[in-house]
């Protein structure tokens, strides 16, 4: 599959342009992705944050080309080495599963065959991908497992999926990914299904594995704080769109989607005393059947004016950081817009009455 023209040297790993992923259902279309664009350079960590139907999850499953094609409406273009492959039908994508691209999925207990022991799921892609003999590539699957922290691989081949704790189930998914080298790790939530201790381990094997592979990574989280040191750069999405883009260390010091600003809000401090009231986001995610005409988070906004209502923001950039946001956080606009808010006693998402009187992106 690989391309290994002067083109396809010179052009990132992978690079979507305008990427919209649509479902038909009995209700009307939701607009599960809607005109996502993003580069991904060799051995770079992209962040992919937001809450639970934001569209984080079908982006990377939309990237992959591993959505069902009945009811699905994929626009946009998906450049892998400088090759569209959104087009490609499931025997093209079969060359590019495993070998090019590769995915762990939120809970290995559902992601791993119940009924198939651990060396036969590894050692099944090893043969398809790479035509190892069975020798070769029980001896490969005996080295990954080894990698990824497993203690007697050799015994664990031969045993089920149901007979390994949730962190050991994990890491049977990370080495099925990486068996192959694939050039892209697409980490869904990777410990969502797992406790704290646990987290952190997989998430550091994770960090490892991905230096030492050189691979471009995509790591994907509800978690601002899973992502913060383990990123080169974080897309946030809301309601299907990028609301906001830029460098780890550039989005921290100085984030402008308020959508970004409530999620660090959100997390847990450890310098909190511990029955410390935690500030939740008001509110829901958007009808994504129906969204509200103007800005998507502008029922939930604490900055919330009459024009987030009733326009949409356009995605704006500067100096390699963009935001969708007519009142940015540290803007005049917004200290205003926060101010005549707070003054009137209004409700979080809804707006003071009259008009502001400085430009909101100043």
């Amino acid at each position: 599959m690989t391309d290994t023209s002067p083109h396809s040297q010179n052009s990132p790993l992978l690079e979507v342009r305008n990427l919209s992923t649509s479902f038909r259902t009995e209700r009307g279309v939701v607009h599960a992705v809607d005109d996502v664009s993003f580069v991904l350079e060799r051995g770079q960590t992209l962040g992919v944050v937001g809450e639970s139907g934001s569209g984080k999850t079908v982006l990377s499953r939309s990237v992959m080309g591993l959505l069902p094609d009945r009811n699905v409406i994929r626009e946009g273009q998906v450049l892998y080495e400088g090759t569209n492959v959104i087009g490609y039908n499931e025997k093209q994508m079969s060359h590019v599963w495993g070998a090019e691209m590769a995915m762990i999925f939120q809970d290995p207990m559902t992601s791993l065959n119940p009924v198939m022991k651990i060396g036969k799921q590894i050692t099944e892609s090893l043969r398809h991908h790479l035509g190892v003999d069975k020798e070769e590539a029980k001896a490969t699957a005996t080295a990954l497992l080894r990698q990824v922290g497993i203690p007697e691989p050799e015994r664990r081949l031969n045993e089920y999926p149901h007979q390994l704790s949730g962190g050991m189930r994990q890491r049977v998914t990370i080495a099925i990914a990486l068996a192959c080298g694939p050039k892209i790790l697409f980490a869904d939530e990777p410990t969502t299904a797992l406790d704290v201790t646990v987290q952190a381990q997989i998430l550091d094997l994770l960090d490892d594995l991905q230096r030492d592979r050189h691979m471009a990574m995509i790591l994907v989280s509800h978690d601002l704080g899973v992502v913060a040191s383990r990123t080169d750069e974080i897309m946030v999405m809301y309601g299907g769109k990028v609301v906001e883009q830029a460098a780890t260390s550039d989005l921290f010091r100085s984030m402008k989607m308020p959508y970004t600003e409530a999620l660090l809000r959100s997390i847990p401090r450890i310098e909190h005393p511990s029955h410390t009231r935690l500030e939740a986001i008001p509110g829901r995610p958007p009808n994504l059947l129906s969204p509200p005409k103007g800005c998507n988070f502008a029922p939930r906004c604490r900055y919330v004016q009459e024009k987030c209502l009733n326009e949409e923001p356009p995605l704006e950039s500067a100096s390699g950081h963009a935001w969708r946001c007519w009142y940015p956080v540290g803007s005049e606009g917004n200290r205003e817009a926060l101010a005549r808010n707070t003054a009137a006693g209004v409700p979080v998402g809804v707006p003071a009455p009259g008009a502001m009187s400085s430009a909101g992106s100043n």
